[in-house]
């Protein structure tokens, strides 16, 4: 059980944002058609209000092991598809992406994160089970897309415009077709679970490589909150490559990208070939320095709760701040600027003040600014 859990990754940390960047330039009705679609918002009611023309998507990481070959799957050395049927979710990523689309949030949610989830009915669909607390990725489980996005919504109070969905070989696959992704840690890794061993510095990742890197958590005792670091990490590296390679200016590119993942993306039903084009035509000119990565707040890491085990609570006063910063389209960082006094220059630089302890995708682990 326990190497089950630890073989669930979330892929989309990487993959759905280059996604949404890089099919302004595609021009492929036949392309983007082949995008599978999943009806998530059909059943929901009593959902938030929206409040800006801000847009929020939830992407999710599923493990199933479509996609892979037999090679791969040694190389990961996890179940086949007949010994692992199916999908799970275990962290799942909000991106929210700015009304002038100049700027974009992308907050992971802790999958042990404890929240209420809605009534809904049993996965047989005959039973009405009543509200109650439980752990986020037992949303997914339960109700799969819907019920998860109901449970983030009263949650948070934000409305998610959009749902993106992909799988183990589609990350593999894009990265692979950015030729590899560069990573840096500070310290040795060798996980006995996830099956990777990286010395201290920096390496170029391939597609495998890549899948062992952002699911190992049982390296450092730091487990999910340490592994959720890593992947948002990674996912700066990829917003890197991808605009320093010039994929996201070159049309060639961008089919041999989107050819890597487009059999393993799935989206939901509302999200239009004209949304998508018109989206990524305005992120174009979004820089790594405007994109800054986060966790949920934390009260603590190490909760338990009789009858869930461990879990992960939130930080009532933080996270409510967050959301309602999201909700309005705020900065999540501010700039207090010093009070005016005799002994004080006009031109000094304001406190920047980051409660949330971001991280911009301009930011690399060793502590270079790229």
């Amino acid at each position: 059980m326990k190497s089950t859990r630890a073989i669930r990754i979330i892929t989309s940390l990487s993959v759905g944002v280059v996604v949404l960047a890089s099919v302004s330039w595609l021009g492929l009705g036949a392309v983007s058609g082949k995008i599978a679609r999943i009806s998530v918002f059909s059943g929901l009611e009593d959902r938030p209000e929206k409040t800006s023309k801000a847009l929020n998507y939830l992407l999710v990481g599923s493990d199933t092991r479509e996609g892979l070959t037999k090679a791969e799957l040694k190389a990961l050395r996890v179940g086949s598809t007949a010994t692992a049927a199916g999908g799970r979710s275990d962290t799942m990523l909000l991106v929210h992406i700015s009304k002038d689309r100049d700027k974009a949030y992308l907050v992971s949610f802790p999958r042990d994160s404890l929240v209420t989830i809605p009534a809904h009915l049993s996965t047989n669909g005959k039973t009405q089970i009543p509200a109650r607390q439980n752990k986020l990725n037992a949303a997914f489980a339960f109700g799969g897309a819907p019920l998860l996005i109901e449970t983030i919504e009263g949650a948070t109070n934000l409305k998610i415009d959009h749902y993106i969905e992909i799988n183990f070989a589609g990350f593999a696959g894009i990265v692979n077709s950015l030729g590899g992704i560069e990573v840096c840690t500070k310290v040795d890794i060798d996980d006995p679970k996830s099956h990777l061993i990286l010395s201290a510095g920096t390496h170029t990742l391939d597609g495998i490589e890549a899948l062992k890197y952002v699911r190992t958590r049982d390296f450092d005792g730091r487990g999910d909150i340490g592994r959720m670091q890593r992947q948002q990490q990674f996912m700066s590296s990829v917003l890197n490559k991808a605009t320093s390679t010039g994929v996201l200016l070159n049309p060639i590119k961008i089919v041999n990208f989107m050819n890597a993942a487009i059999s393993t993306v799935k989206m939901d039903e509302n999200l239009s070939k004209e949304d998508l084009l018109g989206l990524a035509k305005q992120m174009r000119g979004l820089s790594s320095g405007n994109v800054r990565t986060l966790t949920v707040p934390l009260s603590t890491a190490n909760g338990r709760v009789a009858g869930l085990g461990s879990v992960v609570i939130w930080d009532e006063t933080l996270s409510a701040d967050l959301w309602n910063r999201i909700r309005t389209d705020a900065a999540l960082v501010d700039e207090v600027r010093p009070s005016p006094s005799a002994s004080s220059s006009a031109s000094a630089k304001p406190e920047i003040v980051d409660k949330f302890k971001t991280r911009t995708a301009a930011e690399n682990p060793c502590g270079e600014i790229k």
